[in-house]
């Protein structure tokens, strides 16, 4: 029988686990939390239905200002693309009679 300690061959095992745990005791808390508190069953509801369109409010506005960011990126990659694309077809109206005498030459 070999004595020594225990090593995993995952680097990375140690806080995957941990993580795991802290967030099975965090639901774990709240639930008793919210099973052990003090307030009647009408007015504990109310407090999560008040919790969860607070919540539902919050992640519509960060939806809303993702939205507006990504319009306002693409709006502007639009105008660099239209803008390089001026910026080419002018140059290729400058090369084009240059091209012609070195082919004729």
């Amino acid at each position: 029988m070999r004595m020594g300690s225990y090593e995993s061959s995952e680097s990375g095992s140690h806080i995957g686990t941990a993580i795991t745990f802290l967030l099975i005791g965090l639901g774990a808390g709240a639930l008793a939390g919210l099973l052990l508190a003090p307030k009647a069953g009408k007015a504990l509801r109310r407090d999560l239905k008040r919790g969860y369109e607070d919540a539902r409010d919050k992640l519509d506005d960060w939806a809303d200002e993702a939205k507006d960011r990504v319009r306002g990126a693409t709006d502007r990659v639009r105008d660099v693309a239209n803008r390089s694309a001026e910026i080419a077809e002018d140059l290729r109206d400058k090369v084009e009679p240059l091209r012609r005498a070195i082919n004729r030459g």
